[in-house]
């Protein structure tokens, strides 16, 4: 049977690329039956009744899996997150992380529009872009513009299946475009009334950029702590974790427990600030949700 790679899903077609032909699929009813959804990244076997239509048969084993937006077998995550317009947010950026690490997936910090910064405000998106650089995570300062920082980033692409995530407005379309101009994707300017752009990208898809493979999505719909327990979070802060291999209990949660290595290195500015007070936050979050049942 043929195989292949769905990079896009819409209104009930999966769309497989097999080499370089494109097959429009339909799922079997099994998959409905199984409470199986095929998503955009998916490896998968499929049936042709001809060169360009056929039926996804079954869906290979999934390295990892984003419910919103959904998609499989992720390498890496290009968080892209504007310098303004709207103006960078450590809090968000480190609810994006969780999220990121929480999937083994790689991230790395893409931050864009620093054509517009004024040299106070670039001053401090260099504190941190050093301080996220300090962590273990890449940083890239980019332009879509000026094209700063798009020869640098096309690299990481290389070979990668990676998905572009960031909050509307950012520029994750126009950064897109940067990197491959005839893809020509819908742009918007951000709302001067609401502060925040609206979505251009409708569906999920898989797009070559280089000889890496990029989505482009609709953006994260849901950036709650849905599947992340208090035990998980230290793990998604890596700095963190580092850290608590010096605390004197296994399974500190750097909360209320004495000899934390964590907070003696909050108490000392050893750790930026708001790191330890965003999983602070995060974890009385992940605290404070209902039990499912």
């Amino acid at each position: 049977m043929p195989a292949g790679k769905i990079v896009k899903a819409l209104s009930g077609f999966y769309y497989v690329l097999d080499g370089e032909q494109l097959i429009q699929c339909r799922g079997r009813g099994t998959f409905r039956k199984d409470k199986i959804t095929p998503l955009v990244g998916d490896e998968v076997v499929y049936q042709a009744d001809n060169d360009k239509e056929g039926y996804v048969l079954e869906i290979k084993e999934r390295h990892n899996e984003l419910i919103r937006p959904p998609i499989a077998n992720v390498d890496q995550a290009i968080l892209v997150f504007s310098a303004v317009e709207p103006n960078f947010s450590t809090v968000l950026l480190d609810r994006f992380l969780v999220l990121i690490e929480f999937n083994h997936i790689k991230p790395i910090i893409c931050i864009t529009k620093v054509d517009l910064l004024e040299e106070t405000a670039k001053k401090e998106i260099d504190q941190f872009i050093e301080e996220y650089s300090n962590m273990g995570y890449p940083v890239l300062a980019t332009s879509s513009v000026t094209q700063e920082g798009i020869d640098v980033l096309l690299p990481y692409l290389h070979g990668q299946t990676s998905v572009f995530a960031g909050q509307s407005g950012v520029g994750k379309s126009t950064l897109l475009n940067a990197l491959r101009p005839e893809l020509e994707l819908k742009t918007n300017d951000i709302s001067q009334h609401l502060g925040r752009g609206k979505h251009t990208t409708r569906h999920v898809e898989l797009i070559h950029i280089g000889d890496g493979l990029v989505a482009d999505t609709p953006g994260f719909s849901s950036l709650e702590f849905t599947d992340v327990e208090a035990e998980d979070l230290t793990f998604c802060f890596p700095d963190l974790l580092e850290l608590s291999e010096s605390c004197k209990f296994r399974g500190c949660l750097h909360d209320k427990e004495p000899k934390c290595a964590v907070k003696a290195a909050y108490e000392n500015g050893e750790l930026p600030r708001y790191r330890y007070e965003h999983y602070l936050e995060f974890l009385q979050e992940i605290r404070d949700r209902k039990p499912r049942y």
